[in-house]
This record gives structure tokens, sequence and C-alpha cells, in this order.
């Protein structure tokens, strides 16, 4: 378990080494809207979830194939080092996603389909 002061620090390196990974994403990936992490901190790092999230769903499965899906792999992995997070393998920890999934099935509630998400990892 991580202390309180601990988990601030570490969420804030968290945000800004994920936000320059999305970023870097916006400029290569076509369809890519936005990425987001959730994590609870008592269960750190194994809960850690990485969710990449594009606009729509055919999108998203072309991303999936090719060098997209290592090049995300890649970003997310190298973030994650810069924020001092040690995993012994990434990718159990990243998850796709897409806005038109989530209006589909949760009508655009993405807190609702996060938390339903990361109960299955």
């Amino acid at each position: 378990m991580i202390a309180k002061r601990e988990r601030g620090k570490l969420e804030r390196q968290l945000v800004a080494s994920l936000t320059d990974a999305c970023e870097q994403a916006k400029a290569e990936v076509v369809g890519f809207v936005w990425l987001t992490h959730c994590v609870d901190y008592q269960h750190f790092p194994e809960s850690l979830v990485v969710t990449w999230v594009f606009d729509t769903d055919a999108q998203l499965s072309s991303a999936l194939k090719g060098n997209t899906k290592q090049r995300l792999h890649d970003l997310t992995a190298n973030a994650l080092v810069d924020a001092g997070v040690a995993l012994d393998s990434v990718t159990q920890h990243i998850d796709f996603d897409s806005e038109q999934a989530c209006q589909r099935t949760h009508g655009g509630d993405w807190q609702r389909r996060l938390r339903a998400r990361a109960a299955r990892h």
C-alpha cells in the first residue's frame, strides 16, 4: 500500500507522463482521441489500467492491426517508466475502447464504463 502523500506525487507523475504519451499518439494515430488511467492505490501497481480511447469502433479495430498497437504499447511503457512505475508486463495493464462503444453500451457514461472495465482486469 502506498502512503497518501506518495499517492499524490505518483498520480501527478502518471498524469504528466501519460499526457505526453497522449499528445504523441494524437499526432500519430488516426482516430485516437484521448486516454485515461484507473488505479486502486491499495493494490498498486497491479490494479493500474491505461485505456486508449478511439472515436469509432472501426478506427479502434484498424489501430489494433499492424504497428499501431505496438506503438501505443511502447508509448504506455515509456510513460510508466518516466513516472517511475515498474511492471513485469505492461500489456496486461493496457486497454482499448471507443467513444462509439461507450455511447452504445453505457449511454456515454465513461465513469460507469471505466469502473466496469477495471473490475474485469
